[in-house]
C-alpha cells in the first residue's frame, strides 16, 4: 500500500480567476514520469471554484471522467448539447471517445469544490456517452465497463468498519473525515494506492467519506 498526502500533491489552476486545483498524478506542467497512472487511474484532481469562476469550454478524448461534488453545485455543458447541475452525492460520468467539447463551471453564489478522477478507457475510439447518477446510496457500486472499473461510494460513522474490494488495483481517496486503513490513518485529501488489495479494512476514526476504485489488472 502507497499512501500519498494530501500536501504532496501538484498544485495548479489560476487563482486569480478563482480556480485552485490539487493533481494527484502527473498532470499538464506538474510532469512526473512516476507517478503517471495506477491501474486505469490516471488523475484525481481536487478542484475549488469560487463563485462564478470556472473552466471554459476545453476538448477531451479517450477518457472516461468520473466527477463527485463535495460542497456546492457544478453547471456542466458539453458539444452534444447536454447540459446539468450535478450536487454533492451525485455521480456524473463523461464517457469522451473519439471526442468531446465541455465547459464547468460555479454558477452559484457559494464556493464549489468537486473531486475529478480520469480513467484510461479499454479501447480508445467511439461515441461520446454521458450519465449522472443522483443521490447514489452507500455502499452502491458505480460501473465504468469501459475503464474495467468499479466506484464504490463508502460513507462512515466513527467506528464503523467497512472492506476495501480485493482487486489488482484498489484506490482510496478520502474525501472528509478521517479514516484508519490496512494501519495506516488518512485525513482529507489523502489517498492510498493498494495492489493486489485482499483482506484489507478500512475504519472510521470520525465521520467519513471515501471514494473507492476497483481496477482490473
Amino acid at each position: 500500500m502507497d499512501v500519498r498526502r494530501a500536501g504532496e500533491r501538484y498544485r495548479g489552476g489560476d487563482p486569480v480567476a478563482g480556480i485552485e486545483s490539487l493533481h494527484a498524478f502527473s498532470f499538464g506542467p506538474h510532469y512526473d514520469p512516476d507517478n503517471l497512472r495506477f491501474g486505469a487511474v490516471i488523475a484525481c484532481n481536487e478542484e475549488r471554484l469560487a463563485p462564478g469562476a470556472g473552466f471554459d469550454e476545453h476538448p477531451h478524448s479517450h477518457t472516461e471522467i468520473v466527477t463527485w461534488v463535495v460542497e456546492g453545485r457544478l453547471t456542466h455543458r458539453d458539444s452534444t448539447g447536454r447540459s446539468s447541475l450535478i450536487r454533492p452525492g451525485d455521480v456524473q460520468r463523461l464517457s469522451a471517445a473519439g471526442g468531446v467539447r465541455h465547459v464547468e463551471r460555479n454558477d452559484a453564489d457559494v464556493p464549489l469544490v468537486f473531486v475529478q478522477m480520469w480513467l484510461a478507457p479499454l479501447e480508445p475510439g467511439g461515441d461520446p456517452a454521458y450519465e449522472v447518477v443522483h443521490g447514489i446510496a452507500d455502499s452502491t457500486p458505480y460501473a465504468v465497463p469501459q475503464a474495467g472499473a468499479m466506484l464504490h461510494v463508502r460513507r462512515l460513522a466513527e467506528g464503523e468498519r467497512t472492506a476495501v474490494p480485493d482487486a489488482a488495483y484498489t484506490y482510496v481517496h478520502v474525501v472528509r473525515g478521517e479514516v484508519r486503513l490496512d494501519g495506516a490513518e488518512l485525513g482529507p485529501g489523502d489517498a492510498a494506492r493498494i495492489t493486489d488489495a485482499k483482506d484489507v479494512e478500512a475504519v472510521g476514526l470520525t465521520e467519513a467519506e471515501l471514494l473507492v476504485w476497483e481496477l482490473t489488472g
